[in-house]
């Protein structure tokens, strides 16, 4: 834990958590990226990072629980400002889930805290609630009843919008809980280029080795996980195209491609490129991979992915995948459409999209995944394969798109994905593969191989 100051100056971790907090609710920003930018612009010591980064990413995991907690305490928490708010957050996340910090450090940095953001007048406001708020967790504190209210019992304990946990609970019944409940552990995963490394053991003797991170050999594929690495995209050996970042989920989608070299494939929405690296590579630098995106910054994303891997056959274009190009009808052998999703498969990595998603925002991604499976379809060939992935949990974004697909297009027949896919392909139903973060240790993830008879 960072050492408290002297000179009454809040503790540098907790100033940098409320500032990227702020970004994070008042400009939408994402917790990963504002956390690198306000690394990139202050120079903290190591142990204050690590605090900062614990404590941001608790705060907002927990948000709901947090504020329910509170709104015990206050009369009108949301008239609050948005700082003052966070404040408050910031604390009782750290009472419920940093328990080597003691209250009476939590409380006297608040106070320092709301004293350093020019609201001298809501020390005492502060200090009060804080109090009151943690004399009853340790005593009296009612949480939500399990048996009488499940959906509203699910969303305070785990920070899940009500209306996702009713949701969940309809598409997953008593599974719902352990889907909302799930915190697994935090590393950056890794992968080598297959080219330059073609086995994962060349690759752990000539670079992993030589590191003083923590690794450890992931299950599937040839993905490693890593801690312990600062600034990882930094490291000479991935600046010079030695490997690539990218989850074991987001490889296997591109896996069930089942590439050979000298193919033509469309991953018709790339950005940025970690699939398209996959496939590329995969093919030995044969062929062409054609990646498309909607944004020029995005795809530009994609060329400097091509360029640091050393990928001759990738075909970065703008382009939009909804639209379809006669001159492509049935030109190639497998095309990947890794679709926009809620992105709900992956909110125990990125806890601040399951706010960000609405049930108005779902009915317009599905209208969309429908209108993608529908255009990027004609471009496979007799033979070719169709993959179609979210890193969704929802059904009507996965399974009912799929089999909504089959039914207009006879033409095409569900395929067993690849043995590299191991026990996880005992899992598959007749619409797919739904990957569970909870049960299957990795990123959500729903993955359906077509075949165009």
């Amino acid at each position: 834990m960072p050492k408290r100051n002297a000179d009454g100056a809040p503790t540098p971790g907790r100033t940098a958590a409320l500032s990227v907090l702020c970004d994070v609710r008042e400009k939408g920003a994402f917790i990963s990226a504002a956390l690198d930018k306000y690394f990139s612009e202050h120079n903290l010591p190591q142990i204050e990072k690590r605090f900062c980064t614990n404590l941001t990413y608790s705060c907002e995991e927990n948000r709901l629980k947090t504020a329910y907690v509170l709104d015990r305490f206050l009369q009108d928490r949301e008239a609050l400002s948005v700082r003052l708010q966070l404040i408050l957050e910031m604390s009782v996340s750290q009472k419920l889930y940093m328990d080597k910090v003691p209250d009476s450090a939590i409380v006297d940095e608040a106070v320092k805290l709301t004293r350093s953001s020019g609201a001298e007048g809501m020390t005492g406001l502060v200090n009060a609630v804080l109090r009151k708020a943690f004399t009853s967790l340790d005593t009296d504190f009612i949480w939500p009843d399990r048996e009488k209210d499940r959906a509203g019992y699910l969303s305070v304990m785990y920070s899940v919008p009500r209306w996702l946990c009713e949701k969940l609970s309809e598409e997953y019944g008593d599974d719902a809980e352990k889907i909302c409940a799930y915190r697994g552990q935090h590393y950056i995963t890794v992968r080598p280029n297959r080219i330059k490394y073609p086995t994962s053991e060349a690759f752990r003797m000539k670079v992993l080795d030589k590191k003083v991170w923590d690794c450890e050999k992931a299950l599937f594929l040839d993905a490693w996980y890593i801690r312990g690495a600062s600034d990882i995209s930094r490291d000479a050996d991935y600046a010079s195209g030695g490997f690539s970042i990218e989850g074991v989920s987001s490889m296997l989608a591109a896996e069930a491609l089942n590439c050979r070299s000298g193919m033509q494939v469309l991953d018709a929405c790339a950005a940025p490129g970690g699939k398209t690296a996959y496939i590329a590579e995969g093919m030995k630098g044969t062929g062409r991979v054609y990646a498309w995106d909607v944004y020029e910054h995005r795809v530009e994303l994609i060329r400097a992915m091509a360029r640091r891997l050393g990928l001759d056959n990738v075909r970065p274009v703008v382009r939009d995948a909804s639209v379809f190009r006669e001159d492509m009808a049935q030109a190639m052998d497998a095309v990947l459409l890794d679709a926009p999703c809620t992105g709900l498969g992956v909110m125990d990595n990125k806890p601040d999209i399951k706010y960000k998603v609405s049930e108005e925002q779902v009915r317009e991604l599905t209208a969309l995944q429908e209108k993608l499976l529908e255009t990027c379809s004609g471009y496979v060939r007799r033979g070719g394969t169709l993959v179609y992935s979210t890193c969704s949990l929802l059904k009507e974004e996965n399974e009912e798109q799929v089999r909504l697909f089959l039914r207009k297009h006879p033409e095409f027949r569900l395929v067993s994905l690849p043995e590299s896919f191991g026990p996880l392909r005992d899992r598959m139903t007749d619409s797919g593969l739904q990957i569970l973060p909870w049960r299957d240790g990795i990123d959500g993830f729903f993955i359906a191989a077509m075949k165009r008879e």
